[in-house]
């Protein structure tokens, strides 16, 4: 789904009619967008290889309140 994310208009984020129709609650909807993030997704896989590796990792908790998930 790359491009998926483009911006059609200002402040205007276009949403897959399946995602859309597929979401039965606002968390799923809220999963969907944070995953489409490549900027949380590049972290993410930083903090895996890198700060894991050499024992430094972040808790999810860090990272959930760091990007403002609820848990």
């Amino acid at each position: 789904m790359k491009g998926v994310m483009s911006k059609a208009a200002k402040d205007v984020l276009e949403i897959p009619t399946p995602v859309w129709e597929s979401a039965e609650t606002k968390e799923e909807l809220e999963d969907w967008l944070l995953v489409q993030n490549p900027k949380l997704i590049r972290q993410l896989r930083r903090i895996r290889t890198e700060e894991d590796a050499a024992g430094k990792g972040q808790s999810l908790k860090e990272v959930a309140r760091r990007w403002n998930i609820n848990l």
